[in-house]
């Protein structure tokens, strides 16, 4: 451990500009109905002609279905046929949309695909991140290892803008790609773990990588080429400070559990992504379009 910390006193943060965007997350992919409603009155408004449709009372419940090609909506009780078969749903800028029981920052996009409704939730980067830092890591853990966890997660998501694009949106929020639940699960100091590393993602040839990342790797983490039969030079295979949980997941990139058995030890959140990711270097989003 002594060899490791004084290679990690070399360490040098490289940050330069590269484009940031929005994301889309999958919350439903051609469900039968979606049940929404919103903390704060919201408009319901027509994609195909940025019409008003009608508006949401807040704290209020509200069933969509499809009928035909377009979409149907449940309001005092009686069902009403949408003149579309796209909407979006924005809630004032200090308002939630909910969906699934959980709570979501930003806007909803509903579709009707023909095969059922699809709801995706559009969010600014940091704040869809603040909803995948405590699903994905304990909240109680400690702040160097979540910090990683968010760098490694924001990589992930810019990194794969677009996997999902055949269904409309980028990522889905499920351990497919990553956990995400929303505002329900924010908390304090996970919420401080994002804002204390905006905008930093891991980048390896000038390009943001997909930082993989799992549970645990049972005492030493695998290439991807061990794994996937994908030769990818971020990845290695290093003992993973974990040997005291059983593994979970494909054991590629970061362990979190190792992740945050490294921050008790004094390692910051930097040098616990250079341990588990080689050939990186660390790279910011460039601002004059970062949200």
């Amino acid at each position: 451990m002594r060899r490791l910390k004084v290679l990690f006193t070399f360490i040098i943060l490289m940050i330069f500009a590269i484009p940031a965007h929005a994301i889309k997350i999958g919350l439903l992919t051609d469900a039968n109905r979606a049940y929404i409603g919103a903390s704060q009155q919201a408009e319901v408004i027509d994609v195909r002609t940025n019409k008003l449709l009608f508006t949401m009372t807040k704290m209020q419940g509200y069933d969509f279905r499809t009928e035909g090609k377009n979409i149907t909506v449940r309001i005092s009780g009686k069902w009403q046929k949408l003149p579309t078969d796209n909407i979006v749903i924005k809630t004032e800028p200090d308002g939630f949309l909910t969906v699934k029981r959980k709570w979501y920052r930003g806007f909803f996009r509903v579709i009707n695909t023909g095969a059922g409704l699809t709801v995706i939730n559009d969010i600014e980067l940091e704040k869809y991140l603040l909803g995948v830092v405590p699903a994905e890591m304990p909240s109680s853990w400690e702040l160097d290892a979540q910090k990683a966890q968010a760098i490694a997660a924001r990589s992930y998501a810019i990194a794969n803008l677009g996997k999902r694009a055949k269904y409309g949106y980028d990522l889905t929020d499920t351990e497919s790609d990553q956990v995400y639940n929303g505002a329900s699960c924010e908390t304090a100091q996970t919420n401080t773990a994002v804002e204390e590393t905006k905008g930093i993602v891991l980048v390896c040839g000038n390009k943001v990588i997909p930082a993989y990342y799992s549970s645990s790797a049972g005492g030493r983490t695998l290439t991807a080429k061990e794994v996937w039969n994908m030769d990818v030079s971020f990845t290695r295979s290093v003992p993973s400070y974990d040997d005291n949980v059983k593994k979970k997941g494909h054991g590629v990139g970061m362990s979190q559990h190792g992740a945050n058995n490294l921050a008790k030890k004094g390692f910051n959140s930097y040098q616990i992504l250079k341990y588990f990711y080689a050939n990186t270097k660390f790279a910011k989003l460039n601002p004059e379009v970062y949200k």
